[in-house]
């Protein structure tokens, strides 16, 4: 349809029809097994209102939707087509690593194909529009929402959220196996006071500006089709009555010109907030704000036509937003066919297909990160990967569990997964390993907590707890690591304990995983610990215990393949770190890329009082951003450069460092650009991530690895908050992670 024939069609609906295409219902008001991913409000939706609603949240299913949109278009008065949409995060039913782990791939075409992947399950379940990616910049571990964040870098963030955006989209969003991406929560949702979910964000704008918004606008310059506000406040102003940030920042800065949907119910929580005194000033400000859907209330419902005529709002205001709900339709070519890419019969052939399944794999692979991997002293070999004739006893809660998948794989089935069990007797056969849960997923003093969080009653059984056969399942695994010559510990956090309103003040494992540990490690120091967790985690104890320790995140449903491909060494592991692990949770928020402070804390200076320290742990974390390791030791020179002066309009300086393989086995480096700006107009980070390179080597193979500074990676927003370059000097390095040393310096003149 043309722009002319929609602006037709606007101007041909009653003004209550508008406000209707402003709407949008949660799809339980159509299907009992919808899913709810929000408090269910005290709504009041006329007949009328559910039969014209612009747009439904949480059902898919070809032939469901089918029918849904068939029903409607018959009812609804210029047969506008509705809008299917879901939180689609890291897969429909092939579920991905989830968006942290993706983000320690450090690859953003691996990434992108995972995003097409997703995007071609939901849009033959016959959903339009997806609430991802989410571009939310995250510096504190104790928020439950990082494990649905790329990260605390800026950068890293950026080219990820494109790569996803590029991914759902596809060429163009209308193309078959194409969904509208939705770049959220706008903005700065990842930084709540104290980690705690839904609380106060307070940021001076240059920080803001600085670390916060680069990721959004990254999304949005890929062609976003939505954007959602974020439940926070930000400096006092609720996102979604805020009209600086979403008509000055998004609208005229960021020239964003399709759909901004509210978060569920943010529209009406900025009333408890205090920020509105009921729902028609509510209603009001948001719609003033410029938020052209309410997520799953009646706020615009059952008030913006009083308001019109009222006179408080003028009507142009709603006719905007109708506009872009129409064209976002438009887009997605549901005015020729509204059904889409929804087909029962394909739905069948594309779902968990093996091309998926094996990307599934493939993902998770690439996303662990080896933290630790120690020489045995009487071997003289390092524990990983596990020898082909061992001894390997699997021990744990997680050794047979198949929730692999995240909070917010809403429509992932444990069913589906293949857990380390059932990998392991695939890759070493049944009598070279023995398996022994241990103990429970956690204590049953902390179920309640967690069950009430899920929305609905647990059982015990559901969350690991065997309580009858506690002191029998320790006895077990005591045994079967006394037989083993290799325990792999497989330990971590439920999948319920990260996620929206899942933050944690103490991120170690839980206690009684940390039991187990202790009385494993006592009877066999030969430990792997495989580390499940939807953010970092506290790991000091299982660090300094285990001989090796590999991070696998929440890893999918093919995590267990891909755990054994990893642990026996037919992939060499490659991950970085996207979010640094504290050594305690005091130090957070705890990243990489923060100011020296006057009085930094120097090496070679630690009896010098007056400094930024702690008096009872170290400023660093226990495992920076960027870290990571691989069964092949490789070798890098020092930081070369091109040339030590050139003009700021033209740095065309180059960087280079040489990486060598060291060793027997190929292997994959990821070389990181990191560039410090010693001195500027205003402060400037210690260092910052401005370039990856990922570079595979055969054994003894060396590679120059070559990276062009532009003028993009030397602009920073400066004491007036808007993006300048500066002449002057710059450090910059080429490592395998933010822990650098012997940069080079240059000069911009």
């Amino acid at each position: 349809m043309t722009e002319e024939k929609l602006k037709e069609l606007l101007n041909d609906m009653s003004l209550e029809e508008k406000i209707n295409q402003l709407v949008q219902i949660p799809g339980s008001y159509y299907e009992k097994e919808a899913v709810v991913t929000g408090g269910m409000q005290s709504n009041r939706f006329s007949e009328k209102q559910l039969n014209q609603a612009g747009s439904i949240l949480g059902i898919s299913g070809a032939e469901t939707l089918r029918e849904i949109q068939k029903n409607y278009m018959e009812k609804q008065p210029h047969h506008i087509p509705l809008l299917f949409m879901l939180d689609v995060i890291h897969g429909l039913r092939t579920i991905f690593p989830m968006p942290l782990a993706l983000g320690a791939t450090f690859d953003e075409e691996l990434v992108k194909s995972t995003a097409q992947a997703a995007a071609s399950e939901t849009a033959v379940s016959g959903v339009h529009v997806t609430f991802a990616p989410m571009a939310d910049l995250v510096r504190d571990a104790r928020w439950g929402r990082v494990m649905e964040s790329t990260g605390e870098d800026p950068y890293l963030n950026s080219i990820l959220a494109e790569a996803m955006v590029s991914g759902f989209q596809g060429a163009q969003v209308k193309g078959q196996d194409s969904i509208a991406a939705c770049v959220k929560h706008f903005a700065a949702y990842g930084a709540p006071e104290g980690g705690r979910e839904y609380n106060n964000v307070e940021l001076s704008e240059h920080t803001l500006r600085e670390y916060y918004l680069p990721a959004y606008e990254a999304g949005i310059r890929a062609g976003s089709e939505l954007v959602m506000t974020s439940f926070n406040t930000l400096n006092g102003i609720p996102s979604s009555g805020n009209q600086w940030l979403l008509r000055d920042v998004l609208r005229k800065e960021m020239g964003f010109d399709g759909v901004v949907i509210s978060d569920w119910a943010s529209i009406e929580e900025m009333i408890p907030h205090g920020f509105c005194a009921d729902k028609r000033e509510a209603a009001k400000k948001a719609i003033e704000a410029g938020v052209d859907i309410d997520m799953c209330t009646d706020v615009y419902a059952n008030n913006l036509q009083k308001l019109v005529e009222d006179g408080e709002i003028d009507e142009r205001r709603i006719d905007e937003s109708v506009l872009r709900v129409l064209r976002l339709k438009n887009r997605l070519g549901l005015f020729e066919n509204p059904f889409k890419d929804g087909d029962a019969e394909r739905e069948k052939e594309v779902i968990l297909c093996s091309k998926h399944r094996k990307l599934a794999r493939e993902a998770a692979k690439a996303s662990f990160v080896l933290l630790k991997n120690e020489k045995d002293i009487q071997t003289g070999k390092k524990l990983l990967p596990i020898e082909a004739k061992a001894r390997v006893a699997f021990i744990g809660p997680y050794a047979e569990s198949k929730e692999l998948h995240s909070a917010w794989a809403i429509k992932g089935e444990a069913e589906d997964a293949v857990s380390i069990r059932e990998a392991a007797e695939e890759a070493l056969g049944r009598g070279q390993a023995v398996f022994a849960q241990g103990c429970g997923m956690l204590q049953r003093e902390n179920s309640m907590n967690l069950s009430r969080n899920a929305g609905h009653t647990l059982t015990e059984r559901e969350l690991g707890i065997y309580a009858e056969e506690e002191e029998k399942q320790m006895e077990e695994a005591l045994r079967a690591a006394k037989s083993a010559e290799v325990v792999v510990l497989c330990l971590g956090e439920h999948r319920l304990m990260s996620g929206e309103a899942a933050s944690r003040a103490d991120i170690k494992l839980p206690k009684i995983q940390l039991e187990l540990f202790r009385k494993i490690q006592k009877v066999n120091p030969r430990i792997v610990t495989v580390v499940f967790s939807g953010r970092p985690l506290d790991l000091r104890e299982v660090s300094e215990k285990s001989m090796a320790v590999l991070e696998v995140w929440l890893p999918g449903t093919e995590g267990g393949h891909a755990i054994l491909d990893v642990l026996t060494g037919e992939y060499n592991p490659s991950g970085k770190l996207p979010m640094s692990f504290p050594y305690s949770v005091g130090q957070v928020p705890v990243y990489y890329n923060g100011y020296a402070t006057g009085r930094p804390k120097m090496s070679g200076e630690e009896g010098l009082f007056y400094r930024s320290k702690y008096l009872d742990i170290p400023n660093e974390p226990l495992y920076p951003f960027g870290y990571g390791l691989s069964y092949t030791e490789f070798e890098i020179s020092k930081t070369r450069l091109s040339a030590a002066n050139a003009d700021r309009d033209n740095p065309l300086i180059k960087v280079s460092a040489t990486v060598k393989n060291t060793e027997k086995r190929s292997g994959t480096e990821t070389m990181q650009l990191y560039i410090q700006d010693i001195s500027a107009s205003v402060v400037r980070p210690v260092k910052e991530l401005k370039g990856i390179c990922k570079v595979t080597l055969e054994p003894g193979e060396e590679r120059n690895v070559e990276f062009q500074i532009t003028e993009e990676m030397l602009c920073f927003h400066n004491m007036d908050n808007k993006l300048a370059r500066e002449a002057g000097s710059y450090r910059v390095w080429v490592s395998n992670s933010s822990i650098t040393e012997d940069g080079v310096e240059f000069v911009i003149e």
